[in-house]
């Protein structure tokens, strides 16, 4: 097993013995480990903090940058959705994972595989109701200020 990969895999089995998740990431350029985390739900009862994102979050905050082109991430478990997305926005350009979806959820932790179904379909056959509120004519529109600002 790669030596980043078998890091992920370490850290998730001592977090699992810690009392979290089986869920660690390391995120690596040029060969180098920049920042590692592991899921820290049960610690912090923040729903956000999950391995990757933490691993992503210590990185940018270390480089102050929030442009993580040319790294690649190393996950013991494969990415949910919400981790993945933030793959995406940072530009993080590579994923290696150990356990699947499924793999987690035949272990009892299936959110992930629910998420994934869910976002295939139409935002009004969704379980989250979404509903669009425009805005008034008249009222600040943050998107224009944006646009004027850029």
């Amino acid at each position: 097993m790669d030596k980043f990969m078998e890091q992920a895999v370490q850290l998730a089995a001592e977090n699992v013995r810690e009392g979290g998740q089986p869920f660690g990431a390391v995120l690596v350029k040029d060969d180098k480990v920049i920042a590692e985390g592991v899921n820290e739900l049960h610690k912090k009862h923040d729903i956000s903090g999950h391995a990757e994102l933490l691993a992503i979050r210590r990185a940018q905050n270390q480089l102050e940058t929030n442009d993580l082109s040319g790294y690649t991430m190393y996950a013991s478990g494969e990415p949910c959705p919400m981790c993945l997305t933030a793959m995406y926005f940072a530009g993080i350009e590579k994923v290696y994972y150990c356990a699947s979806v499924e793999d987690a959820k035949e272990a009892g932790l299936g959110k992930s595989e629910i998420i994934y179904k869910e976002l295939q379909k139409e935002k009004a056959d969704r379980t989250l109701d979404m509903v669009h509120m425009p805005l008034s004519d008249g009222q600040q529109n943050p998107m224009k200020l944006w646009e004027e600002r850029s």
